[in-house]
């Protein structure tokens, strides 16, 4: 599908730069040029592109080898901008800084070397609104993943926007030349509004600016990037079993031969192991393993632990090797002390690997959590369960592979399955990336925003009110953030970082309040039975909410 996701990509970049998200940078676009050579709107446009193309794809992986915050790069920008405003307001001060760098390019000076800097401050402020190509990309770079179509996608990205920037920057450069008899007025002019945009950039204003505008790029972004084609195009990695060929030969009781399993990679920490030391799939030849993709906020995963901890008890002196891969979800499950005391919380006495980069999840080519693939003696894929249930028929599978050992095995456990199976509210998501049934005024990412609530709402739909903060995998709160949900089900559950409260109010009454002090799984609601529910949530401003689960 490249050839679809690459001039995709490139569209889809030219769709982000005329965006209302790129408002913010534009009068910095605009006024870069004033005072320059004829060649400065192209060092300032190439310097931002080349700076824009590393931050998606590699500055986070560096400052994270580097141990350095985050938002360092971000803030070194905008210290840049400040100081190319005071060379606007300052002429002699512009000479004095660009002199130098014009040596480095051997071109005369307000050319590329200070427009190339300008540039570069530029593409690290840059936060173009995130669609499919874009999520893609920084999805890739998450997980470590920079191979040929995740850099030719984030090139074609990049460019595409540029060409849109480098327009504007060359019709200000236009613009300076016909008023080129109020050139010391424009300078000013444009110093000030550089100026003012830092600042603007220091307090996130600019994600309130966008807010003015109405984001009338959504109906373009729909026929390109975001159709079918598109999101097909932008999918990651095949299943395991759909990528190894399918053998009918040495299979018991029904089960397939997916081939050889891939080995754990990209490991940052292994729990539950002597001296923490790795494990590799070689070491556990001759052994049964099941290989459990979970993380520890995810309430179908939490579900399943019970099932796999009486395995464990029950089949490990017979050969049988449980690996939990912890992959997370959200960006607080990276944190290898949350998943250290999670494991001790939740009683997991199996190894469990810290897939932070997603290595053996991609190597899987996995999608799901909970996620089960059993491995048999031999390291061949056996038998692959996605989600929950089915337990008597995993182990079964399991006692039958162990069978293949000629172990002497003990009687099976039959647990009972509580798995629901009639029709609950699904699980929801409240950030951007996976947003469904939201039924409330429209969203405006990335930046806090004011949200009305809608005076009824469906079954399973749910929306915001007051401010709220609404990100591609969380949303934040603000003054008088409320939260609306229509549910059915007998329990309510919701991931929640940061300290302080959720007032929970079920059909109208005050229920109970909720203290948030650590970045985990909430119970909101525990009734006797299912039953249909309407839920309004208050709460403290900081506070972050990421996904309801339903039991």
């Amino acid at each position: 599908m490249l050839v679809v996701a690459i001039p995709l990509a490139f569209v889809a970049g030219l769709i982000t730069a005329i965006s209302p998200c790129v408002f913010p940078v534009l009068p910095i676009v605009l006024g870069s040029g004033v005072g320059g050579t004829r060649r400065r709107p192209f060092a300032i446009i190439a310097g931002l592109a080349t700076c824009f193309f590393v931050s998606i794809l590699f500055a986070s992986y560096v400052l994270d080898k580097l141990g350095l915050p985050k938002d360092l790069l971000r803030n070194v920008s905008i210290g840049l901008l400040f100081l190319f405003a005071a060379t606007l307001l300052v002429p002699q001060l512009g000479l004095l800084i660009e002199k130098p760098l014009s040596r480095l390019s051997r071109r005369p000076a307000s050319d590329l070397g200070g427009g190339f800097l300008l540039g570069c401050a530029l593409g690290f402020v840059f936060a173009p609104c995130a669609g499919p190509a874009l999520a893609f990309v920084t999805s890739s770079a998450a997980a470590r993943d920079f191979g040929g179509k995740t850099i030719g996608v984030a090139l074609a990205y990049t460019v595409g926007a540029s060409l849109v920037m480098l327009g504007v920057a060359l019709g200000g450069q236009r613009l300076s030349q016909r008023l080129r008899a109020k050139m010391a007025e424009l300078r000013v002019v444009f110093g000030v509004v550089m100026a003012v945009a830092a600042v603007g950039l220091v307090f996130n204003v600019d994600q309130k600016i966008q807010t003015w505008f109405p984001d009338y790029t959504n109906a373009l972004q729909d026929q390109t990037e975001a159709s079918g084609a598109g999101l097909k195009s932008y999918r990651r990695n095949k299943n395991v079993t759909q990528k190894q060929p399918v053998s009918n030969k040495r299979t018991v009781n029904g089960l397939k031969d997916y081939g050889l399993a891939p080995d754990f990679t990209g490991i940052k920490a292994w729990l539950n192991t002597p001296g923490g030391r790795g494990l590799s799939l070689k070491q556990l030849r001759g052994k049964v393993v099941l290989v459990d993709f979970w993380t520890y906020s995810c309430i179908n995963c939490l579900r399943t632990l019970p099932y796999l901890k009486a395995w464990y008890r029950t089949y490990a002196k017979d050969g049988f090797v449980i690996v939990g891969v912890h992959t997370p979800e959200f960006a607080f499950e990276h944190d290898v002390s949350n998943v250290r005391n999670a494991t001790h919380e939740y009683g997991v006495k199996y190894p469990v690997a810290v897939d932070d980069d997603y290595g053996t999840w991609n190597a899987y080519g996995n999608q799901y959590w909970p996620a089960e693939y059993l491995l048999d003696a031999r390291g061949h894929v056996r038998e692959a369960k996605f989600g929950e249930g089915d337990y008597s028929k995993t182990e079964n599978a399991i006692r039958s592979l162990l069978s293949e050992r000629d172990a002497s095995l003990p009687k099976a456990l039959h647990m009972a399955d509580h798995t629901p199976d009639y029709a609950l509210t699904p699980e929801s998501y409240l950030g951007t990336d996976r947003l469904d049934r939201y039924a409330g005024s429209p969203i405006k990412q990335g930046r806090m925003a004011k949200y009305t609530l809608p005076f009824t709402i469906d079954q399973s739909q749910l929306a915001y009110g007051g401010y709220w903060d609404v990100q591609a995998q969380r949303i934040t709160a603000g003054k008088d953030a409320t939260l609306r949900l229509h549910f059915f089900a007998r329990k309510v559950h919701l991931v929640l970082t940061g300290t302080g409260f959720v007032d929970v109010n079920l059909d109208g009454k005050p229920l109970h309040r909720v203290h948030v002090t650590s970045p985990r799984l909430y119970t909101l609601v525990d009734q006797a039975r299912d039953e249909d529910g309407r839920l309004e949530l208050r709460f403290t401003p900081g506070l972050s909410a990421y996904a309801f689960t339903f039991g």
